[in-house]
This record gives C-alpha cells, sequence and structure tokens, in this order.
C-alpha cells in the first residue's frame, strides 16, 4: 500500500476530523466537521464507484450505502452520493443521461502508481485515455475514466 495511506478497515486522523471514526459518526458531526474545499461526486451506483477507487487506487470506502459513501485517501475525504439522493437539487438535471457524464472533471491522484492503477482499471470497464507516460512537470501519469466518464490522474514523480 503507497506511504501515507490508512491500513483497510482502519479509520484516518485528519485535521478538523482528529479522532473521527466514519464508520459511527452521525451525519451531523460529520457535515459540520467539514473544513476547507470538499468534493462531493454524483455517480450512478455508489457501491460500484467505491469498489472501482479501493481496487485501483487503494482508496477506503466508509458508511457505503446505496445512497452515500465517504472516501478517504492519504490526508482527502471525499464524498459520493448517488444521483437519486439528489432528486430535489437543481445540479441533477443538468447531469447528462448519457456518458461521458463527467466531462470536464479531472481528479489527480498525487504519489500513485499510473502503471499498476491502469492495469487494474480494465477489471472495471474504465477506459484508458491516456497511458502512462513520463511528462515534462516531473510526473508520470495516466488518464483513467470511469464508467462514469470522471477522469482520474494517478501520478507518482520521475
Amino acid at each position: 500500500m503507497p506511504s501515507g495511506q490508512d491500513q483497510p478497515g482502519s479509520f484516518r486522523v485528519v485535521e478538523g476530523l482528529a479522532n473521527m471514526d466514519y464508520e459511527t459518526v452521525s451525519p451531523a458531526e460529520f457535515g459540520t466537521s467539514l473544513k476547507g474545499i470538499g468534493l462531493n461526486i454524483l455517480v450512478r451506483d455508489v457501491p460500484a464507484q467505491v469498489g472501482f477507487l479501493v481496487d485501483v487506487f487503494g482508496m477506503h470506502g466508509h458508511r457505503v450505502s446505496r445512497d452515500f459513501a465517504i472516501i478517504t485517501y492519504h490526508d482527502c475525504v471525499v464524498q459520493l452520493h448517488a444521483d437519486h439522493t439528489y432528486a430535489g437539487n437543481p445540479l441533477l438535471g443538468l447531469l447528462p443521461e448519457t456518458p461521458p457524464r463527467g466531462a470536464g472533471a479531472e481528479f489527480r491522484l498525487f504519489h500513485t502508481d499510473p502503471d499498476g492503477a491502469t492495469d487494474r482499471a480494465g477489471r472495471h470497464g474504465a477506459h484508458i485515455l491516456h497511458p502512462p507516460a513520463d511528462k515534462p512537470h516531473g510526473l508520470r501519469e495516466a488518464v483513467i475514466l470511469c464508467a462514469n466518464g470522471y477522469a482520474w490522474v494517478p501520478s507518482r514523480p520521475l
């Protein structure tokens, strides 16, 4: 497992979220503890997206249900919500009926092996938009499109 990550089944201590157990925290306690910039990704199938993120990138899924999941990766916390949870939100009406729905969103995963990630991505029907390559900005990176159309960019320093 890449350095800086939790062991499976453990919780991560993050500034502002110190000593929080993501498996048992109440929604109100979790919500009011968030600070800075938050990332919430709308997906068709939460458990499938969690499976992709865990298997391909070594992320950790918490409170995984058909509606919602908390994802931890290094010191970052991300939320996934199923489309149907946004039934009363006007954002849902902007989602395209056919892929790629995530066009324009790119999620960069620093210190993540792009070669290993692209090898594992095929098991999830992901599309390798750009295979691993050494870039002039000092990173080896790839671009992987998940089933929801979001671009995931694993990279590591050269």
